[in-house]
């Protein structure tokens, strides 16, 4: 009876051992569950802060908002979000011709447009990440030969909203990672 109580040990043991080496993070099938959660969690909360950013920029016809990114890691397990800051701008913005009532009118705006205000449109979604730069750090006082410019206020909203959205995300990952592990001991 002792040897088969000692077997059962046994056996017991090499389950739980080989159930660890299920859920090491060097298992790749395991590492692969962890990414894939961290990946949903962050888009989730990528969202969420993308939607407070354009909440709080009250006029946005150029949609800064979108320049929200979330990166996953390769080296290590985890992620963050940010505001994207790109090199160079991308497309161009085409404004859509509005067409008047007059009949046989071929095109649309008839009226030129001013050098700078064309380039201003070049910036567009993604390209505007600068916009919330500026709100988040504010600016300096600008000074020129016509008089005082003004500045933008520091607000950092990015600093009080990503946090609380991250942590719900991290919150998801916990949940999603206890959810995998009880599917392994149970199945």
């Amino acid at each position: 009876m002792a040897e088969q109580n000692g077997d059962i040990q046994v056996t017991g043991l090499i389950e739980n051992q080989h159930m660890f080496e299920v859920l090491l993070t060097r298992n790749p099938h395991f590492e692969l569950k962890i990414r894939a959660a961290i990946r949903k969690a962050l888009q989730e909360a990528r969202k969420k802060v993308s939607k407070d950013a354009a909440s709080y920029i009250e006029n946005d016809p150029r949609k800064a908002a979108r320049s929200i990114k979330h990166t996953i890691y390769k080296q290590i397990i985890g992620g963050n979000i940010s505001i994207l800051q790109k090199r160079k701008a991308g497309q161009k913005y085409q404004l859509v011709r509005q067409k008047t009532s007059t009949p046989g009118q071929v095109g649309g705006n008839r009226r030129l447009r001013v050098e700078s205000r064309n380039r201003l449109d070049q910036y567009y979604g993604s390209d505007r990440g600068f916009i919330l730069r500026f709100l988040n750090a504010g600016t300096v006082n600008r000074e020129t030969r016509y008089g005082s410019r003004g500045s933008i206020g520091r607000t950092n909203w990015f600093g009080h909203v990503a946090p609380w959205h991250m942590e719900t995300a991290t919150q998801d990952v916990a949940n999603a990672i206890n959810e995998y592990i009880k599917q392994q001991t149970n199945g």
